[in-house]
This record gives structure tokens, sequence and C-alpha cells, in this order.
């Protein structure tokens, strides 16, 4: 049986712990403005312009999570 801790720590201050925090807010959203744009744009296109593409209306969803997070989904 195998048993895994991990413990952080840091000796940051307050004020450069909250920055980071900041920063962690920063990203995330913005790859979730990425996310929805890509994903609104790919819905926009027609059937016909996706299949020029190669892509499934199916996996619209899961090519904007690859565009934004760098994974699928």
């Amino acid at each position: 049986m195998a048993y895994v801790s991990s413990n952080r720590t840091t000796t940051l201050g307050l004020f450069n712990r909250l920055a980071e925090i900041g920063k962690d807010i920063a990203e995330a959203w913005h790859a979730y403005r990425v996310y929805r744009q890509t994903l609104s744009e790919l819905q926009a296109l027609s059937v016909r312009e996706l299949n020029d593409l190669g892509l499934n209306p199916s996996t619209l969803h899961s090519i904007a999570l690859e565009a934004a997070y760098g994974k699928q989904g």
C-alpha cells in the first residue's frame, strides 16, 4: 500500500501570496475567455464549413477546451 503526502511550505509574505492568487485568477479568466471565444466562433460556422475543416459539430466543445487549456475533454 502506498501513501503520498504533499506539504507545500513557502516563505512568501501575505502580499506575495495574494499576488500569486490574483495572477492565478487572471490566468484562469483568460483561459475561460479563450474557451468561450473559440467555442463561439466554431459554433458560428455552418455544418458545411465545419466539414470543410474536417470537424464534426459534436467535437466543438473538446476542440475549444484543447485550445484554451491544452487538454482534451
